[in-house]
């Protein structure tokens, strides 16, 4: 399980590589990547850490793409379906996908300082909670993932 996102990385290069896994992600399945979603990706991708349709409204409005609430909204459901984008339940709020288009089950590390978000990848299936499922008769369809703690930063900061 790596979290990238915690660590030192060419974030130009990252946000390049992720923007050009979604777009071949899109054209591969004939989604439209409209300007909205588009900007609301990089918007995400940007910082590593979550944001609020709110947030990202006020950027979008910023940049005159939009000031009511449905044009964020519509956006982030979009990506979230396409796996473009995660939902933070614990922060209600959104991340970009630093893996589109690959099937794959995160669980996401919380900074409670920065609100930074790490996405790291699990294995469910051969997890406790698997074989929990699997005792009960249970299939996992779809799991959510989420600790809170500090991220390497704000530990120094708070040390």
């Amino acid at each position: 399980m790596s979290a990238i996102e915690f660590s030192d990385h060419d974030h130009a290069a990252c946000m390049r590589s992720t923007m050009q896994a979604a777009e071949a992600q899109c054209a591969a399945r004939g989604l439209r990547l409209t300007p909205v979603r588009r900007r609301t990706l990089e918007i995400l991708l940007a910082e590593h850490r979550a944001l609020g349709a709110y947030d990202l409204l006020a950027r979008l409005s910023e940049e005159g793409l939009g000031t009511q609430p449905p044009v964020a909204y519509r956006a982030l459901d979009f990506l979230v379906k396409a796996g473009l984008a995660h939902k933070i339940e614990a922060l209600n709020a959104y991340v970009g996908c630093v893996q589109p288009g690959e099937d794959h089950a995160p669980a996401f590390l919380i900074c409670r300082g920065c609100r930074s978000v790490a996405e790291a990848e699990t294995k469910p299936a051969q997890s406790r909670l698997g074989e929990a499922a699997r005792a009960a008769g249970f299939r996992i369809e779809r799991s959510v993932v989420e600790a809170e703690g500090l991220c390497p930063a704000c530990q120094e900061s708070d040390a």
